[in-house]
């Protein structure tokens, strides 16, 4: 009787136990993640004196560019990804290496709920007297700020926020005498006379209080020849050059119609006078049909090199049909040939060249490809996330570790509930990319669900992976083409499985311009395309709209609670 009792009790003992293993987080672990692309571009050839562009594949867009002694920097938008405005350096301005994020820390801004195409606009990196300015817009969660660093590989400053500039693309000029003046597009003057009528304002910046002083003045009012009703004047950039001052600043909006035009004048307040024979760069004068197109081109910034030289970054997109690509707005590079003292980047009529001759500067390295053909694997292996990979939003909690491997716990946020869902990612930077990896996951209530997401916005993406359905396991390919569908998605293909305890499953994506496959493994190597040339068009830009391009990563989520 006595050992019974003490049975009994040892079993009431275990059962708070047994709850806790049940309750135990849900995760998924993957092994590592293979990314490897090219594009028929590849096909033309490129010779040790040259580089090919893009520099930067993938949607690194509103590139601004500076420079400290013999180094370069360059930073791009990143709306409201987390973490945001990934830090580039190069000594050659071909070869570039990401050694930093100037929006590492949560706290630093809040992107909420925002969509994807909100939140970091266009960032303006500048250098001055031995500390690094990066001026920038949060779209719906802020305004106009600035952060600062003496080392560019961060920490970075907690924002200080720039009352009283009205518009976006805040961008820092220091003149020879000290004084520094903070340019940005801002809503005209008077009433707009017509739809993307916009003005490019001046007004002068105290450094050591890191507050705006005196009035603010307009430099330019609608654009180059007011009378035609320009669009969309943006991205300013001021510099000084033989006793002027330049003002450059993209013309037309960021689709086809896309410019970069340039006005000078004596003195910063201006009068500012076009360029006779703007644009300075665009490519939307030629023929539609042309093949390998390059389109978009604008939204520049200029650097002069020690010798005199003077290069340009800019962003353009490569369509592989129409108008549809699905890498994003991405960093070009060219040089600039100054013109009766004008600068100008493409003479009319030119083709953006996806091979040019490099810079007269030291041959530099890159810790990873970022152009033309590459391979990339991720391990994981260090006690943080590789610099180039970004979740969506802030994260309110830590859902991930490092080492050996990834390993994500599964929440109940989906990737269409604009949160911060379990999915961490990198761009998809070539129109032909091929994705794999390796997960360990055991689903336990319907709705639990884990694998490879391709994904342009929280409204349009595909899944596939593990789920956890009608209470047995399915690999499933999800799919999501509008804000009407299901916020997980629909199920597009499916396929019953079993996995034996501990057994890993291999998933892959593979794309080919718009079209996209999935396929899965239960053996290394030995592959099963579960669905082929599905549409991918829905991850274009076209299709999705808004300023970012498609990403490409791991995912996990529970249905428990959901």
């Amino acid at each position: 009787m006595k050992h019974g009792r003490w049975m009994w009790a040892w079993l009431l003992a275990l059962v708070p136990l047994l709850g806790f293993a049940q309750d135990k987080p849900l995760s998924a672990h993957f092994s590592w993640f293979d990314y490897r692309g090219g594009d028929p571009s590849d096909m033309i050839k490129a010779g040790p004196d040259t580089y090919r562009n893009p520099i930067l594949h993938g949607f690194y867009s509103d590139p601004s560019i500076t420079r400290a002694g013999r180094d370069y920097y360059l930073v791009s938008s990143t709306f409201a990804y987390f973490p945001g405005i990934p830090v580039f350096h190069s000594r050659d301005l071909v070869h570039w290496t990401q050694i930093g994020n100037a929006i590492s820390r949560p706290g630093q801004l809040d992107f909420k709920h925002l969509r994807l195409s909100r939140g970091v606009f266009a960032p303006a990196i500048t250098y001055h007297d031995g500390l690094f300015y990066i001026l920038n817009t949060c779209v719906d969660c802020g305004g106009n700020y600035l952060i600062t660093a003496k080392n560019p590989a961060g920490p970075w400053s907690d924002p200080v926020w720039l009352p009283g500039i009205d518009g976006i693309d805040v961008s820092l000029f220091f003149d020879d005498d000290g004084r520094a003046w903070i340019v940005n597009n801002g809503p005209p003057p008077e009433k707009p006379r017509y739809q993307g009528h916009r003005a490019i304002w001046l007004q002068q910046f105290d450094p050591k209080t890191q507050k705006m002083i005196g009035p603010r003045t307009v430099l330019v009012d609608g654009g180059v020849h007011p009378q035609t009703h320009p669009v969309w004047i943006e991205g300013p950039h001021l510099l000084k050059h033989d006793g002027y001052y330049y003002l450059s600043a993209a013309q037309g909006g960021t689709a086809e119609q896309h410019s970069q035009v340039v006005l000078r004048a004596r003195k910063i307040t201006g009068p500012y006078m076009p360029y006779a024979d703007n644009p300075i760069l665009t490519q939307r004068d030629l023929p539609a049909g042309r093949a390998l197109p390059v389109t978009s081109a604008g939204h520049a910034d200029m650097v002069q090199t020690p010798d005199g030289a003077w290069w340009a970054t800019f962003l353009a997109v490569r369509p592989y049909k129409g108008n549809f690509y699905n890498t994003g707005r991405e960093t070009f590079l060219l040089p600039v040939t100054w013109k009766q003292g004008w600068p100008v980047i493409l003479p009319h009529g030119a083709r953006v060249p996806y091979v040019h001759v490099r810079p007269h500067l030291p041959l530099g390295r890159a810790a990873q490809p970022t152009a033309g053909a590459f391979h990339i694997r991720n391990r994981f292996d260090s006690k943080t996330l590789p610099l180039d990979w970004m979740m969506l939003r802030n994260p309110r909690s830590s859902w991930w570790h490092t080492g050996h491997g990834l390993t994500i716990t599964a929440r109940a946020v989906h990737l269409g509930d604009k949160g911060n869902p379990s999915f961490l990612g990198r761009r998809q930077q070539h129109m032909d990319a091929h994705v794999e990896t390796r997960m360990l996951f055991t689903p336990r209530h319907d709705g639990d669900k884990a694998g490879l997401v391709a994904l342009q916005n929280d409204d349009y993406f595909y899944f596939v992976g593990l789920v956890r359905t009608h209470g047995h396991t399915e690999i499933q390919v999800d799919k999501r083409a509008g804000a009407d569908d299901p916020k997980q998605g629909a199920v597009v293909a499916r396929q019953t499985i079993t996995l034996a305890p501990g057994q890993p499953l291999y998933l892959g994506i593979d794309t080919k311009g718009g079209q996209y496959s999935f396929r899965y493994a239960t053996q290394k190597g030995r592959w099963t395309t579960l669905l082929r040339n599905a549409d991918g068009t829905i991850l274009s830009t076209q299709t999705a709209g808004g300023f970012v391009g498609a990403v490409m990563g791991v995912y996990a989520a529970t249905g428990k609670g959901h």
